[in-house]
């Protein structure tokens, strides 16, 4: 018999999502969604607000970075949809698994001049997101809200775009003639085939010094287990890219930390690694773009990556897998026994302790210009400990924080990536704090990055989500004006400077807990008196206005012959 029961659109969008999972969703009100908004509370659908768009989509991010699993946003329409923009582009080049809601006027009401409208939202998405559907029949969307789904969090993840047009909301139709959402939970793993696994392993038992680079797509894969088991038994060093950090944990004994590590074993003369297994990560600017400092030219290289269009981007590889990592590493364990493993333990060793190097080349912990980024940023990750979350954000001073970060698991280093956008940072310490409500969540940023949606304090506050945010102050944008006087000279520079700001009594007002420090001295207590506080916290610390991060140098590049070559600050140098 027909089931004639009525349901609005609003509800058919609270039960879909919750019934894939969804617990949190990310927002900012706006009248356009208050149809789906009624219904969540019935769902058990928490609402988190924000005071910006843009910070709702980074927590959706933040909490799908932290979790591994799908991180869900909506906003209004109009300007709420352009203000989320650098949100879902963020999600979409760091290929992050995300439902972004947007609201629409009415449908019945187009070309109208109606209120928020006067363009075409889906327009804009459909580049800047994997999959993108404007939900026209009420009737339609449990069904396609499950194929975002599925399109978020299958193969290479990334964002998906979801209008939702007012009066589709507000509809009412009977259950029988709505479309069930199947495959709402579809997860698949595509595994290495037989003959793949069997090249690797000739491949890995004939190298002499092999390196793994884990990445974000290894994180997704939830692949730290058999990655762990991996390490254990084979003995070789694994690097990661800032995506990957904390996959193995730190501390273990084949554990090298950011993979430019690298790119120290040519500088101090040694050979470097001799096969390269790139396990969830890509090719570009990070592992040295099309240059050989972290991955010799003469190495192997072995690529595994749920998606196939991104093996091979740059650079040749030896053998290509177009698998989820974690399947790879389980059949790896299963193919080759340990006692099989060459013995690499002069090899790992001499991998794993490039990232200690650092250390002896910034003896001084300040002078009488400020405090060391690098000591400032140790300092956080000695009293934050291994379990603490981090979220980063910054040029120099995200630079500075992911070289210091230990952490002891997946999903606890969140930063930006090739999309290198500013102020992610509040957006997402909130999605991970929301995430992991028992572990410490430390945001590290810098005046420049800070300045961008400082007013997510208010959130912090209201919710009493006690994060510690640690702002580096050199009060320049650093990576703006150290390039430009790296490339131009010393007494150049062009707006790139910030004097003058006192954020700590910005904090203050919000109603945090915060400390300005200026003696290195005075910084691990105000770090444990924040964290111990309970509620929101900044610690604000005058750093050294003229201290360049390595990062930056190795990111602008150099020029061997000017009169062969033009200098372009982070791409390839123009010839003449």
């Amino acid at each position: 018999m027909a089931n004639q029961k009525q349901v609005e659109g609003g509800e058919l969008v609270a039960r879909t999502l919750r019934a894939a999972g969804v617990e949190q969703i990310f927002a900012l009100h706006g009248g356009h969604l208050e149809g789906f908004y009624r219904a969540c509370g019935a769902h058990d659908l928490k609402l988190v607000d924000f005071r910006h768009e843009s910070s709702a989509g980074h927590a959706a991010e933040g909490y799908a970075r932290v979790t591994g699993e799908l991180g869900v946003c909506a906003i209004t329409a109009g300007p709420g949809f352009a203000n989320a923009v650098p949100a879902i582009l963020n999600a979409y080049v760091d290929g992050s698994p995300t439902l972004f809601l947007i609201g629409a006027p009415p449908l019945r009401e187009k070309e109208t001049n109606e209120l928020q409208g006067g363009f075409d939202q889906m327009a804009i998405a459909k580049p800047m997101a994997k999959w993108s559907v404007s939900i026209t029949n009420v009737e339609r969307i449990p069904d396609l809200l499950a194929a975002a789904i599925r399109h978020a969090t299958t193969g290479r993840r990334g964002p998906v775009v979801v209008e939702l047009p007012i009066d589709v909301l507000h509809m009412i139709t009977t259950e029988d003639r709505v479309k069930k959402p199947t495959g709402l939970l579809v997860r698949p793993r595509p595994a290495a085939a037989p003959r793949e696994l069997n090249e690797f392993k000739d491949l890995l038992l004939a190298a002499k010094r092999p390196a793994i680079i884990v990445g974000g797509d290894a994180r997704f894969s939830n692949c730290e287990a058999a990655l762990l088991e991996f390490a254990d038994n084979s003995g070789i060093p694994v690097f990661s890219s800032k995506r990957g950090l904390g996959l193995l944990p730190s501390g273990h004994r084949s554990e090298g930390h950011e993979a430019s590590n690298l790119a120290g074993l040519s500088a101090n003369g040694s050979a470097g690694p001799d096969l390269v297994v790139l396990a969830g990560t890509r090719l570009g600017l990070f592992l040295g773009g099309s240059g050989f400092g972290v991955i010799p030219e003469d190495a192997k290289i072995v690529q595994i990556y749920s998606d196939a269009g991104e093996i091979g981007r740059i650079r040749d590889v030896d053998l290509a897998i177009a698998a989820d990592v974690r399947t790879v590493f389980e059949g790896l364990n299963g193919t080759i026994a340990k006692d099989e493993y060459p013995v690499w333990d002069e090899w790992r060793s001499l991998a794993v302790s490039l990232q200690h190097h650092h250390a002896a080349s910034y003896p001084e912990t300040e002078n009488e210009r400020g405090i060391h980024p690098f000591h400032a940023a140790a300092a956080l990750s000695e009293v934050a400990g291994p379990e603490a979350v981090y979220a980063i954000d910054g040029g120099e001073a995200g630079q500075w924080a992911a070289q210091q970060a230990r952490t002891s698991g997946p999903g606890r280093v969140i930063t930006t990536g090739y999309f290198g956008g500013l102020g992610v940072s509040p957006g997402y310490a909130i999605g991970a704090q929301i995430a992991a409500p028992e572990r410490r969540v430390a945001v590290v940023t810098g005046d420049g990055s800070f300045g961008f949606h400082l007013q997510e304090l208010d959130i912090m506050v209201n919710r009493n989500l006690p994060i510690v945010t640690l702002i580096l102050n050199n009060e320049v944008w650093g990576m703006s004006i150290h390039g430009q006087q790296i490339m131009y000279g010393k007494d150049y520079s062009a707006i790139s400077e910030l004097p003058g700001r006192n954020y700590a009594a910005i904090a203050r007002a919000f109603g945090c807990h915060a400390e300005r420090v200026t003696s290195f001295d005075d910084l691990k207590p105000a770090l444990e008196r924040a964290f111990e506080a309970g509620i929101p916290a900044v610690v604000e610390v005058m750093t050294d206005p003229e201290v360049v991060s390595p990062g930056l140098i190795n990111m602008l590049g150099t020029v061997e012959d000017e009169s062969q070559q033009i200098m372009v600050p982070y791409y390839e140098n123009i010839p003449r």
